[in-house]
């Protein structure tokens, strides 16, 4: 049921940490990938990379917030392999602008640092689902998911542009979920997995100490609400996605995955 051979993987942010990592799982299940991200010479290394391994796989540059190029990538990628049966939106992250910190209060950030933020992590997902999703629609089957965040479900202090579009997204997934259903076919399911905190480019001087590699005060209340007691790898998110978007959950469309060492589960006392 988990075997993904046959079927062909689009993965949007697909040169980043997690999305590198999901590509690598796609091709190791079976399925043809195509690495889709905004800088040509990452998604074509993590391609060649992937078919060292016996995997068929394509890189195509494309801004998930360019509906051009993204209709452009599409058509790369159906003129390779005839076909596009699972959309991952992996596309996403913050800006500094747009974070709540030292200096830098809620009422003064600007507002294209805040569009910024929700755009790549909500509206980018909408435009890829509307490329995509319609060649799902045509042919009556497909599978879409959508990476959330822990900051969706659970505010984090300082980036509020992130965790609103990262719960938009949620809600998204599950609108999306219904309409691809009832309007197109039940064998079109729409997901979501919500990581927890995963060591990132972005993320890792906030959390470890460069010169110590000492956990940062941030690091340390983030493991002490973690029951696992670590950091997501990239790896950690390979059975989650898998499972969502293959036949083993075949029944299972709308809902978001916490794939977060039970910090969504955690009160703190």
């Amino acid at each position: 049921m988990f075997d993904l051979s046959g079927k062909t993987a689009v993965v949007i942010g697909g040169s980043g940490v997690l999305g590198a990592a999901i590509c690598r799982g796609l091709a190791a299940a079976g399925a043809a990938v195509a690495v889709v991200a905004r800088t040509e010479p990452r998604v074509a290394a993590l391609a060649e990379s992937l078919r060292a391994t016996g995997a068929q796989a394509l890189g195509v540059p494309a801004d998930t917030l360019d509906r051009t190029e993204l209709e452009r990538a599409a058509g790369r990628i159906y003129d390779q392999f005839g076909r596009v049966d699972i959309l991952v939106n992996g596309a996403g992250g913050n800006r500094p602008a747009a974070t709540v910190g030292v200096g830098q209060s809620f009422f003064d950030l600007p507002l294209e640092a805040l569009q910024a933020a929700f755009n790549l992590n909500c509206l980018g997902a909408m435009l890829a689902a509307q490329v995509f999703g319609r060649g799902m629609a045509d042919c009556g089957a497909g599978a879409i998911l959508n990476l959330s965040s822990m900051a969706a479900a659970r505010p984090l202090t300082r980036v509020v542009a992130y965790g609103a579009a990262k719960a938009a997204l949620e809600n998204f997934t599950r609108w999306l979920a219904t309409y691809m259903a009832l309007e197109y076919s039940p064998c079109i399911r729409v997901n979501a997995v919500a990581p927890g905190f995963f060591l990132g480019e972005q993320n890792r001087d906030l959390l470890i100490e460069r010169e110590t590699g000492q956990l940062t005060a941030r690091g340390q209340q983030i493991i002490a609400h973690t029951p696992l007691r670590r950091f997501g790898e990239p790896d950690d998110l390979i059975g989650a996605v898998i499972w969502l978007v293959s036949d083993a959950a075949r029944f299972v469309t709308g809902v978001v995955v916490p794939v977060d060492g039970g910090f969504s589960a955690f009160s703190g006392v």
